[in-house]
């Protein structure tokens, strides 16, 4: 579903160039979900940026679903891929209801967006329909979370992209947020790409994860060695150790 081939990114910083993403390259079959991991500034969320065509300053490859797309996205390649962000009370518009939060990608794309719709979304999330008439700041942390969630669904995407999802919620909600999603994925056979600090996270989430420090992918292993702490580099041991697997 997924293949990139030494994607490269460049930054400019306090004019220096910082290469934040290192000719890094892997695979994510239909139906998989791939952790990436590492600490902050490695560059995984520049990964998962550049696969949502948020980042356009990469060179490389990236296929999705059996085409190639370019650093500028067409029309047609947007509902391939949705994203749902780390920050819950960020990412939804704090002066529009949930309805209209949720009919906004549907409008873009010129798709029917009517209020029958929005209800099966949120019925979909384990929010009930009235939500639709909410402002976000009425809803809890994991309410909104769940909003993004069924957002981001609503094109119907095959790949779903999940930056820290779960991080700054409450240790309860973030296993309700971390089981639906399981549940999405098994119902609508869904492709994830998970981004983490958090390898107790990955290792119930992934079937598989690569580990990246400093731009570059060191280790890949799948989420069997991570369990059973079998893994091959120093800097990914430190990191189990850190996460109290």
């Amino acid at each position: 579903m997924i293949k990139v081939r030494n994607i490269d990114v460049h930054f400019q910083a306090h004019h220096h160039d910082k290469h934040a993403v290192k000719s890094v390259s892997f695979s994510v079959a239909r139906g998989e979900c791939l952790g990436i991991v590492g600490e902050s500034g490695c560059g995984k969320s520049t990964v998962l940026r550049s696969l949502a065509g948020l980042e356009t300053h990469w060179t490389g490859t990236i296929g999705m679903a059996g085409r190639q797309v370019g650093q500028k996205r067409r029309r047609d390649d947007l509902p391939l891929v949705q994203m749902v962000f780390q920050d819950p009370y960020g990412s939804l518009h704090p002066r529009h209801r949930i309805g209209r939060a949720l009919k906004e990608p549907l409008i873009s794309m010129g798709r029917t967006a009517d209020d029958d719709i929005v209800g099966v979304a949120l019925e979909g999330v384990g929010l009930p329909r009235h939500f639709a008439g909410r402002f976000p700041h009425q809803l809890s942390g994991g309410q909104r979370q769940r909003v993004a969630i069924a957002r981001a669904l609503l094109l119907k995407p095959p790949i779903v992209l999940l930056d820290e999802p779960t991080s700054a919620l409450d240790v309860s909600v973030q296993a309700e947020v971390l089981n639906l999603l399981s549940a999405l994925r098994r119902e609508m056979e869904l492709t994830y790409v998970f981004v983490s600090h958090d390898l107790g996270v990955i290792g119930q989430m992934c079937d598989r994860l690569i580990v990246m420090r400093d731009g570059e992918l060191i280790e890949e292993m799948t989420a069997d060695e991570l369990r059973g702490r079998r893994v091959k580099t120093e800097y990914a041991r430190e990191l189990l150790e850190k996460s109290f697997i």
